[in-house]
Parts: structure tokens; C-alpha cells; sequence
């Protein structure tokens, strides 16, 4: 979307903003930024911690969709 005017960008989405929730979380050794969705989704946002390699695997990608899962840990 363009917007030609003369406002200044801050008064013309003031009131607008949505709260974004981003947290961290590792997925197999990578090290994610992503932000919170409803129904236990999150979606990546960029990669903090991985191998070269990471950066060319399509799972790992900005946008992608990681879906938790409930599972019970093992009391210790």
C-alpha cells in the first residue's frame, strides 16, 4: 500500500498500532525469533543463533508457521 502525504508517518498510524509478542524459542539447535500467534502458533521473525547452512533450509525461513505441541516433561 502507497500513502501520499503531507502527515507525518507517526500521526498517520497513531492509534493503530497492534502489541506484537516475540519471544525466542529453539527448534533442533536453531535459535528463533518468533511472534506469537493465537491457537499455539508462532511465526519466525529471523534466525539468532544457527549454522550457515540454517540460513538456505526452507523450514527455517521468516514467515514460516512452528506449531507447539503439548507434551508432559519427565519430573527429574
Amino acid at each position: 500500500m502507497t500513502v501520499y502525504t503531507i502527515i507525518p508517518e507517526e500521526m498517520l498510524w497513531e492509534g493503530h498500532e497492534e502489541q506484537e509478542v516475540y519471544t525466542e524459542m529453539e527448534v533442533n539447535g536453531v535459535l528463533l525469533q518468533v511472534r506469537i500467534e493465537p491457537d499455539r502458533r508462532a511465526t519466525i521473525v529471523r534466525l539468532l543463533r544457527c549454522s550457515l547452512d540454517d540460513y538456505l533450509n526452507p523450514a527455517y525461513a521468516p514467515g514460516s508457521e512452528v506449531i507447539f505441541a503439548p507434551a508432559l516433561r519427565a519430573r527429574s
